[in-house]
């Protein structure tokens, strides 16, 4: 056990509380699907997944005082995914009962938590995209990089739900194949397979930059991504979209996108920030404790903590 001084000097080089070394683990996450570029070294790794157990433990901790119950349930988990036929089916399904419809959906995270499964964001990497996994076994887990671009954060979240939800059989598809699965159920469930048709057309023979900045700003959506899914439609041919992949290659600013249109939504997850506010504020917990859970100083949740 440190002394206390260096117990402070551990904490304000690792920028944590003191209170982080004397909190019980509670969390075991498993069956992670790591979402990286492959050039993200093996310590970077470990520091993200050990600050998501960290995430995740606070989070666990604030809802056992409103003593919340997993409630969460697959509805897709029957579906098969064979190809991309199925993989179009379970979208519909899902967006069915979860009461979604085929509209631009404002913000994704909070969909997730409005489900049950714990949307976490962190400050990582650019070569970081995100995770999903299962928290204790039972509970979903999705993790999103804060720092890239909010229609990059939508799909990630959706690509990691894809890979909880979806049935597919790992034993016959690769796993670049599982990935091009998630990638497409992402794109389903942005933009869906009639909502698609309705902005786009049954077949085009050219599109406009000017269409797929117009759907990057009502669907939050990539032009990127965009296209991919006009492809897999078979709305354009895939000899169209190599061209288009050419032109992306061709200048930096193509594949960033920039210049090409913003989505102007915000996605945040702000599920944990209200739940340790309203624990404050009814006095479940003490000011100190909301901080500890927070990850910051004392005096800074007072400054941000606003009674009424």
């Amino acid at each position: 056990m440190p002394e206390s001084n260096v117990l402070i000097a551990l904490s304000n080089v690792l920028q944590l509380t003191t209170d982080y070394f004397f909190r019980a683990k509670m969390v075991d996450v498993s069956q992670i699907a790591f979402r990286k570029k492959s050039t993200l070294a093996a310590k970077k790794t470990y520091v993200i997944k050990e600050r998501i157990k960290d995430s995740i433990e606070r989070y666990l901790e604030i809802e056992s005082f409103f003593n919340f119950q997993n409630t969460f349930i697959n509805p897709i988990r029957e579906i098969k995914i064979g190809n991309y036929e199925d993989l179009e089916n379970a979208v519909e399904l899902l967006l069915q009962k979860w009461g979604l419809g085929i509209n631009a959906m404002p913000n994704v995270f909070e969909m997730l938590e409005d489900q049950d499964i714990k949307v976490v964001e962190i400050d990582a990497d650019e070569k970081f995209d995100g995770l999903s996994g299962w928290v204790n076994g039972n509970i979903p887990l999705v993790v999103v990089n804060m720092n890239s671009q909010v229609e990059r954060k939508r799909f990630t979240a959706l690509h990691e739900l894809g890979h909880l939800l979806l049935n597919i059989d790992r034993c016959r598809f690769a796993q670049n194949e599982i990935e091009k699965f998630c990638n497409m159920f992402a794109g389903a469930m942005l933009i869906p397979r009639k909502t698609m048709f309705k902005e786009l057309g049954p077949k085009r023979s050219s599109v406009s930059l000017n269409e797929l900045i117009g759907i990057k700003e009502s669907y939050g959506i990539s032009i990127q991504a965009i296209m991919a899914r006009a492809k897999d439609l078979e709305i354009i041919t895939n000899d169209q979209y190599v061209k288009f992949r050419i032109w992306v290659n061709r200048h930096e600013d193509h594949k960033r996108e920039i210049g090409f249109g913003d989505y102007k939504g915000v996605e945040h997850s702000t599920r944990f920030k209200q739940l340790v506010y309203r624990a404050t504020a009814e006095e479940i917990i003490s000011m100190s404790k909301a901080a500890s859970l927070s990850n910051v100083k004392l005096a800074q949740f007072r400054e941000d903590f606003m009674a009424i």
